[in-house]
């Protein structure tokens, strides 16, 4: 019986041990070689006493080492906590911390570095360092992965479906990033629904573009996992490189591709991508911004071959709509939609009075079924203000998601993204609360107001613009704020330009004007 997300692993090892599971760069491991080194991690955690009810971070680069470290901690009954593994290690330790992870899977510099926050972590207790145990402060009990012993079937420990999965922390309003929780049925209902939908087999080689702390990870690990295919994963140091990525494409043989609409977009423009022959692409699935029509056109043109699908659904939700783009898209079409409900789940949009909206109508769009999280970690009030009584259904306790993303209802069913509620906005394909990187800023000793607006752009989605002004005069240099941002933020998250003024404006009400501020914007 399949009801845990790495029971579809479970099966595929034993249907063909030796076929290739996973790769990365020159390294590859087989079915049985990732299930012996995924229960090795199992049995450490279990010889440390972690297992259900745990957390166990992962602080290291992705490779191969870890896909069978997610693996091993599902085993072991814990529930896996990817970090930014270029996160500042202050963030970082604030995120052990915040879900008191008992151990955690470290590359040997990130240990070091957390070091200095220990003091965040009391509960860490275990570090497996898939890279070698660096030889500084030994400040909590270490194994190197080359000195894990073997574990066996007994280190798995029994969990059930509606016990986390994984935590991924997303950008919080308070200046905090908060932890999404989902549970193995979340995961799995989406997982199930993709291999289904997009016809997932054993001679598939799915790519891995996104980071493991990305949601659109889970797709591109599980379900190449579930079916025996093969989980390639995209190294670092050609993910940047527009040019490299195109061709990589090609020569590792990629048939299943997933990424951010921007990936493809820097592809077309800078990775001359129709000089790159990719004949086994089939399926190209994009997700977590607007894809440009006049983009996605020229991409769809250069790859004929394969089929394009629009995914829709914020982190608490997995993907929750999809929307099969046609060959035959009408190129004077402004927007394409975000598709209807995927299996399992439904979607609807209500008015300001909780009443469904009809056609052609815009209201907020709600999610219920079995992909919706199950709350944020240690935040009872915001799961609350989230995850809200059903409208449609006053019999009995039924919980929607409230994503606070504006739709329009299409004739046909299909609903059309129109825009957030509130500050939340895409980059690149990362969600970011401008609140939070606000937050950072009225960090710094010497600034008395800030405000961070997004400009449009239709390459990455968003580039941040942070505009500030400083206590008594002081000098505010924007390369120091680059700098102190960078500590405490991702890259990502950091605003490309920094605009310093002697006031910012004001509207009638005596709040930050950031229409005033976008207008400045040009």
């Amino acid at each position: 019986m399949t009801y845990l997300l790495w029971h579809g692993f479970r099966d595929s090892v034993a249907a063909h041990p030796d076929r290739v599971a996973v790769e990365w760069r020159k390294e590859s491991l087989t079915y049985g070689q990732l299930d012996a080194a995924s229960d090795a991690v199992a049995a450490t955690l279990a010889s440390a006493g972690i297992g259900p009810g745990h957390r166990v971070a992962l602080y290291t680069p992705k490779t191969h080492r870890s896909v069978a470290a997610i693996l091993g901690i599902s085993k072991s009954g814990a529930a896996y906590v990817p970090v930014d593994p270029h996160a500042p290690p202050l963030r970082a330790a604030y995120i052990l911390g915040d879900c008191a992870v008992t151990a955690v899977v470290a590359s040997g510099d990130r240990l070091e570095a957390l070091a200095e926050h220990r003091d965040q972590m009391p509960s860490l207790r275990l570090a497996i360092v898939p890279d070698g145990v660096p030889e500084g402060d030994a400040w909590v009990e270490r194994c190197d992965w080359d000195g894990l012993a073997p574990g066996s079937e007994r280190d798995r420990q029994a969990a059930v479906e509606t016990d986390p999965a994984y935590l991924l922390y997303t950008s919080g309003s308070t200046g905090r990033p908060k932890g999404v929780i989902i549970t193995h049925r979340n995961a799995l209902t989406f997982v199930d629904w993709g291999v289904e939908t997009f016809g997932v087999r054993a001679s598939d080689r799915l790519s891995s573009h996104a980071p493991l702390h990305f949601d659109l990870s889970v797709f591109d690990v599980y379900a190449a996992l579930a079916r025996g295919a093969c989980v390639v994963l995209v190294p670092d140091q050609i993910a940047p490189f527009p040019t490299s990525l195109a061709r990589w494409i090609g020569e590792r043989r990629i048939s299943i591709w997933y990424s951010v609409p921007s990936a493809l977009v820097r592809m077309l423009l800078h990775g001359r991508l129709g000089e790159h022959r990719c004949p086994d692409l089939r399926t190209v699935l994009f997700a977590g911004e607007v894809f440009p029509q006049k983009y996605l056109l020229e991409v769809m043109r250069l790859l004929p071959e394969a089929d394009f699908y629009n995914l829709y659904g914020p982190t608490e939700t997995n993907v929750c709509t999809w929307y099969p783009v046609p060959r035959d898209l009408d190129p004077a079409t402004t927007q394409i939609p975000i598709g209807a409900a995927c299996a399992n789940t439904e979607v609807f949009a209500v008015d300001g009075d909780d009443r469904r909206v009809g056609v052609g109508e815009e209201g907020e769009l709600l999610v219920r079924g079995g992909t919706v999280m199950a709350g944020y970690w240690n935040l009872p009030e915001k799961t609350a203000e989230a995850l809200v009584r059903n409208p449609s259904q006053p019999a009995f306790d039924d919980r929607v998601y409230r994503t606070g993303d504006i739709v329009r209802v299409g004739e046909d069913g299909n609903y059309f993204f129109v825009g957030r509620r509130d500050h939340m906005v895409k980059s690149r394909g990362y969600r970011i609360e401008l609140g939070e990187v606000e937050q950072v800023l009225y960090a710094h000793e010497k600034v008395k107001e800030a405000a961070v607006v997004a400009v449009p752009d239709e390459e990455i989605g968003s580039r941040l613009r942070a505009f500030v002004a400083s206590h008594d005069g002081a000098i505010l240099d924007p390369e120091e704020l680059t700098s102190f941002c960078l500590s405490r933020l991702p890259s990502y998250m950091v605003p490309e330009s920094f605009d310093v003024r002697e006031e910012l404006p004001k509207t009638s009400t005596g709040k930050t004007d950031r229409q005033a501020l976008l207008k400045a914007c040009g």
